[in-house]
């Protein structure tokens, strides 16, 4: 199963912190996946540092496509607060409605995440 790597692990993995290993292991199984959401996220971090060599290689990624039901991340969001999972943002959404639609598990170390699988199919690496 691809592992849709979402914008804190990777902050974590470039600054060296976090599980390094775990994200090494998914590019050496070739795992990783990402959407335009997340590369709209990183890829102005990276160009500030320099790193276009980097944005070259995050652009390779297997790159899944955002079909946004709008229906549905209202939907989550309910569930979500109906549960007292507050702050979710409409971005944490979006990924999580990717990740679930694309059969992705996704890789993280945002809590919210977590506290969402628990009341749908979002699978967690």
């Amino acid at each position: 199963m691809s592992v849709l790597v979402d914008t804190s692990v990777w902050i974590a993995y470039f600054r060296g912190a976090g599980n390094v290993a775990a994200v090494d292991a998914l590019i050496d199984q070739n795992l990783l996946a990402t959407n335009d959401l997340l590369l709209a996220e990183l890829i102005p971090y990276l160009h500030i540092r320099r790193q276009s060599r980097l944005i070259r290689l995050m652009q390779t990624i297997a790159r899944f496509p955002l079909t946004i039901e709008w229906a549905e991340i209202i939907a989550m969001q309910i569930l979500c607060l109906r549960h007292g999972i507050n702050k979710v943002g409409l971005p944490d959404l979006i990924v999580a409605q990717n990740a679930i639609q694309n059969g992705l598990a996704l890789f993280t170390l945002d809590r919210h995440f977590r506290l969402m699988s628990k009341y749908m199919p979002l699978s967690l690496h």
